[in-house]
């Protein structure tokens, strides 16, 4: 494959721009991901218990660039805040530009606050291996290659570790997937909201190049495969993040 600077897939992802000399790299970028972007009926969890503790829960995952995840659970019933930010590294309060760099061990993550009464974690987890990313790509996302791009749930609570790993098990065992998930199930460490510009990126922006191509269909993948899940209505950020970094 042809492999692109870190700085023109990041430029390029904003500005939809393919040259000539990369069409090649774009054509393949496009056969990587099209597996993703069609999505998957899976079955659902067959251990997801009810958390120990009632009210409102938190669930952090990881599925590539984050606009798309974001995107994706702000139109699951049930869920009343997704924000778009980085975990699971070793550097405080990093920018978007020093997680690129793929040294600081963070991911583009999402931090999602659900209502379990309606909808519940597995049923989170089901969309996620479902739509929302590919389970079986190591350290990348369609056109997006690196560390930070990596498919990771990060648990709150030991329940959500075991319906996790139990789940990705049920998934192996039934061959749901033609390669095998790469999912990683890490305990969650810390979670630092990402710049205001990525916050809500696909609902402000959804004629994005980057959008249309890779986010907009696991929308509608949700709405196909897991119709009552779905809602039409767009949860909006409750918080942004720290304004820090520019524009891709």
């Amino acid at each position: 494959m042809i492999q692109l600077p870190t700085s023109f897939r990041r430029l390029s992802r904003g500005l939809g721009v393919v040259f000539a000399g990369v069409v090649v790299a774009a054509v393949t970028f496009a056969t990587v991901s099209r597996a993703a972007e069609e999505g998957i009926a899976l079955p659902a969890p067959l251990l997801d218990p009810a958390p120990a503790s009632p009210g409102p829960q938190t669930a952090v995952l990881a599925g590539g660039c984050f606009w798309g995840i974001q995107g994706v659970f702000q139109h699951v019933r049930g869920v009343s805040a997704v924000i778009s930010g980085y975990a699971g590294g070793h550097v405080t309060n990093p920018s978007y530009e020093q997680v690129g760099t793929e040294t600081t061990g963070h991911a583009e993550t999402v931090r999602i606050t659900y209502d379990p009464a309606t909808v519940s974690y597995g049923t989170l987890l089901q969309v996620f291996f479902s739509v929302g990313h590919d389970p079986t790509q190591l350290d990348r996302q369609g056109p997006d290659t690196g560390e930070s791009y990596r498919s990771n749930i990060f648990y709150m609570t030991e329940d959500q570790k075991t319906v996790a790993s139990a789940y990705i098990a049920q998934l192996a065992k039934a061959a749901a997937f033609k390669k095998k998930i790469v999912t990683r199930v890490d305990r969650f460490t810390n979670f630092y909201p990402a710049e205001d510009y990525h916050q809500d990126f696909l609902a402000l922006n959804p004629n994005n190049p980057y959008i249309v191509t890779y986010d907009l269909p696991k929308i509608a993948n949700l709405k196909r495969l897991m119709p009552a899940v779905y809602r039409e209505v767009t949860v909006r950020a409750p918080v942004k993040g720290s304004g820090k970094g520019t524009s891709r």
